[in-house]
């Protein structure tokens, strides 16, 4: 059957009768156009918004630009709806509950709340994606281990602005750090983060921190670590040949509010044609990705972090606990914080 406005408004008064939790819930706005998202919603950012074409197709968008599912299957749209409900109602619920406060109550109480329309629905939240498999096993780890150990203070750029993981068959850590630029006779020396700090009683490395960098291996991952590259830095081709054949890449621009994550694998940008994708779109109880799209294993690992760990308060030690999950990323905090890791500086400074 193909959704008209009709459907979808019979289809909700059907399940909100039958529901004592959305009994008081609306459908969110429809409209035909993204261009009438704020006239609809009544505000800029933050509520669904339905967009219903002629074919019978509803893409949903939060926000005018960011379009978060696309689907002609009405049980999807209900879901959709339903679950943009009951995250207003858990919001409420947990900020009055007693015991370890709204944000630890928050995700958890969106699950219950879809337990009760639906059990099939509370699953399919706590699993994250809209692929049917069930939810993962919990973890059974620190949160705070592996990658997320760092994620406070690279909010503050500190220890570096750029974090760069590549992965790919025989790849090493030495050839890719000479390909951006590092200096051949520091890394064949392998030169250490506390030799360049001690350099001048540490004057010399106060006045170089934002041409030097730190590198090495950490699990199936070659890791990179810097404030600045000389030039652009190579290029996807030349990783490639290196036999790179995957790389996440994260920045932090305290000064702007501004922390991105890239996903490239086999040479292209895996984004579901969103272009840029910044951290702060993650938002606690929300999927910040397409859903069902090449990034929904991300969806599925940021649910299963908020599932474990609900006393984590911070969202960026969320997100990098989930990129740690889905990616098996981990950088060696012992080394880093005691300057062990290896490092060097960059040979030459393009004009």
């Amino acid at each position: 059957m193909q959704i008209s406005e009709d459907t979808l408004k019979q289809a909700w008064h059907q399940l909100t009768g039958n529901s004592d939790v959305l009994d008081d819930a609306m459908l969110p706005p429809i409209g035909t156009s993204p261009d009438q998202y704020e006239e609809r919603v009544g505000e800029l950012h933050g509520r669904l918004f339905l967009i219903l074409e002629q074919d019978g197709t509803v893409r949903g968008r939060i926000g005018p630009y960011r379009e978060v599912f696309v689907t002609r299957d009405l049980d999807q749209v209900l879901y959709f709806a339903a679950e943009d409900a009951v995250r207003k109602l858990a919001e409420h619920i947990a900020a009055r509950a007693p015991g370890s406060g709204p944000v630890a109550n928050l995700v958890g109480g969106q699950a219950e709340l879809l337990d009760r329309i639906n059990p099939a629905w509370g699953s399919r939240f706590r699993n994250g994606s809209m692929d049917g498999e069930p939810p993962s096993l919990p973890c059974g780890r620190d949160p705070l281990e592996g990658l997320a150990w760092i994620a406070g203070n690279w909010r503050g750029q500190d220890p570096c602005t750029h974090l760069v993981f590549f992965r790919g068959e025989n790849i090493s850590a030495e050839q890719i750090v000479l390909l951006h630029g590092a200096d051949p006779e520091q890394v064949a020396g392998e030169t250490r983060l506390a030799d360049l700090r001690s350099m001048d009683d540490g004057a010399f490395y106060q006045d170089m921190v934002w041409e030097t960098c730190c590198f090495g291996q950490a699990g199936d991952w070659a890791f990179l670590m810097y404030h600045e590259t000389p030039g652009l830095g190579p290029g996807l081709e030349a990783l490639a040949r290196l036999g790179v054949s995957e790389m996440v890449h994260l920045r932090a621009t305290s000064a702007k509010a501004i922390y991105t994550f890239d996903y490239f694998r086999d040479g292209r940008r895996i984004d579901d044609d969103w272009g840029v994708l910044e951290l702060i779109w993650y938002d606690r109880g929300r999927a910040p990705y397409f859903r069902g799209g090449q990034l929904d294993f991300l969806n599925r690992a940021i649910r299963r972090a908020e599932l474990d760990h609900p006393g984590t308060t911070s969202e960026f030690e969320l997100y990098f606990h989930a990129l740690e999950d889905a990616f098996g990323l981990q950088l060696p905090q012992q080394d880093i914080q005691e300057g062990t890791v290896r490092a060097a500086q960059w040979a030459r400074r393009d004009s």
